[in-house]
């Protein structure tokens, strides 16, 4: 499509919440594990600057991802965690130079489960699960139930500190999205069996968040559209979550996809070249009036503007684009546009690009971008080593709460 200042103005114009809650733009960094807090749960230097360059780049909005609230059952151990053990003079300075010039900072808070992180944890999902590449407990009702809590209290912690929303993480094979999908949630106790009872759990840690933060303080979550797993979430049961999710207080749906699970066959189900989801987004559209927000794949402006305009989506999401230019929302939102030039990587190593992404990340926090250099060995190197050094510190600071 041709881009004009007319459609420039779609991606310019400000974005109303439900709970009243002005998003500025329709551009917002979509959650990424920069890995960049310190090891034991708190934020560094490096970390808050890029949420800064970010907000100095023009984004709207920009999640933190992912952020525990429990720190026994993380993602990785260069997480931030929000608890009782949490500095909250670093949290304060987080959130105060992450909201400038009007943008927000919500942070995404997620239960790793059946996928928490090996070295630091002892892994919990909604089903036990013994196969290769994958072993975890199953959690007992109790367990269930303490999750509203948790997430409750994590995000009212978020609020205290001073971010302006939350984000509740429900994808990528993530616990919410493990309790979502049927190749993770053999349950048949009321959590698991239809998709009614797969989201049980999601709609009650939704509405204890909502009642913990109050009516107009910000909450989003995000989804599958599909795991792109053969017997794992599908696309029409996807879209009766977010029927459920659109008789709930959320304000904002996140729509993503793909999930990691040892020996399951990938498929390609509703995706394309890029962006990946968006022909998911148009049926939820149909479905919901919670603002959407679509990411995965955007790599030119006329994308975004294509599915801002029309109507598959509200927002975008852009992750690896931001991470190659922290200014690319001012950049799209000016007449003059420009998209990044994504690098190219043979013989990729799994797990390969995403570390040399998130190597790149650390650069950016450290304003040293353009002394960086890293290939992929290089990458993967430095990534490993770094969390092995930041998972003795987490060990010594939250061991106790494992017994």
């Amino acid at each position: 499509m041709t881009i004009n200042s007319e459609s420039i103005h779609v991606l310019q114009s400000s974005l109303e919440l439900p709970c009243g809650a002005i998003l500025k733009n329709r551009i917002a960094k979509s959650p990424m594990s920069d890995s960049l807090a310190d090891g034991g749960g708190d934020p560094t230097e490096a970390q808050i600057r890029l949420y800064e360059r970010w907000a100095e780049g023009g984004v709207a909005l920009s999640f933190i991802g992912e952020v525990q609230g429990d720190p026994r059952f993380p993602e990785k151990p260069g997480n931030l965690v929000l608890g009782a053990l949490s500095n909250q003079n670093l949290l304060r300075l987080f959130s105060r130079r992450a909201v400038i010039k009007g943008a927000h900072i919500w942070p995404q808070i997620g239960h790793a489960g059946a996928l928490s992180y090996l070295p630091i944890s002892q892994p919990k999902g909604p089903s036990a699960l013994d196969i290769e590449g994958l072993q975890c407990a199953g959690m007992s009702f109790d367990d269930i139930h303490e999750l509203p809590d948790m997430y409750a209290r994590t995000a009212l912690h978020a609020k205290t500190v001073g971010f302006s929303g939350v984000h509740i993480h429900a994808g990528h094979g993530f616990l919410l999205s493990q309790f979502l999908s049927p190749l993770f949630n053999h349950r048949n106790d009321g959590y698991g069996g239809s998709i009614e009872a797969r989201c049980r759990i999601v709609l009650e840690v939704i509405n204890k968040v909502r009642r913990a933060v109050g009516p107009s303080f910000p909450v989003g979550i995000r989804i599958n559209s599909t795991d792109q797993l053969e017997g794992g979430l599908t696309e029409v049961d996807a879209l009766e979550v977010v029927r459920l999710l659109d008789q709930t207080s959320i304000d904002l749906i996140d729509i993503s996809g793909g999930t990691y699970f040892p020996g399951a066959k990938a498929i390609s189900e509703g995706t394309s070249l890029g962006p990946y989801f968006i022909d998911f987004a148009r049926l939820a559209k149909g479905v919901t009036n919670v603002p959407l927000i679509l990411t995965g794949g955007f790599k030119k402006r006329e994308q975004a503007v294509e599915a801002v305009t029309s109507g598959a989506a509200d927002m975008v999401g852009l992750g690896r684009a931001m991470a190659l230019n922290p200014r690319l929302a001012d950049t799209w939102l000016s007449e003059g546009g420009g998209d990044p030039e994504f690098p190219k990587f043979e013989s990729a190593p799994p797990g390969g690009i995403t570390a040399w992404y998130t190597m790149r990340l650390t650069a950016l926090g450290e304003d040293r971008e353009d002394l960086f250099e890293l290939g992929l060995p290089s990458a993967i190197r430095e990534y490993e080593e770094r969390d092995a050094q930041r998972s003795i510190k987490w060990q010594k600071k939250f061991s106790h709460l494992y017994t």
